[in-house]
């Protein structure tokens, strides 16, 4: 007679997109904030900073900054990423050595979702170069 061919199902592997971890332990990445005046770029690579993660860019204002962020987290976590490195960079030369208010609510977003916060480093550009005008400025 006829005997019934049935598949088995195997069992399913779970794919995971991260490092194999243990319990407790940290996975770092590194987090390149860029606070200019008119934008304000998140970039999470791993460590070496050869591998980019994510990569967002927003408007300048601390409430645009702060969805993107919470993007970012959201995306890291998916990657498996628990903690972060912050490199944080102002436009720097001529122009302002400070970051923008948007670095602090990308750091402030960063730090309530969840993610460990390790180091945080300004790596703004120091090197001033001379204003255009001459030794007796801009005459009008």
């Amino acid at each position: 007679m006829f005997t019934s061919k049935r598949k088995t199902r195997e069992p399913e592997e779970t794919v995971t997109l991260g490092p194999a971890v243990r319990e407790g332990e940290y996975v770092f990445g590194v987090a390149h904030i860029f606070a200019s005046f008119n934008d304000t770029f998140i970039h999470v690579t791993d460590l070496s900073g050869r591998e980019t993660l994510v990569r967002i860019t927003d408007e300048l204002s601390p409430y645009a900054v702060m969805l993107a962020a919470q993007d970012v987290s959201h995306r890291c976590k998916e990657f498996g990423i628990t903690a972060l490195h912050i490199k944080l960079r102002a436009t720097g030369g001529n122009k302002t050595k400070t970051a923008c208010p948007g670095a602090q609510s990308a750091l402030r977003a960063l730090a309530r979702s969840g993610i460990k916060i390790g180091r945080i480093g300004c790596y703004s550009n120091p090197h001033r170069t001379r204003r255009n005008g001459g030794r007796r400025g801009r005459r009008l």
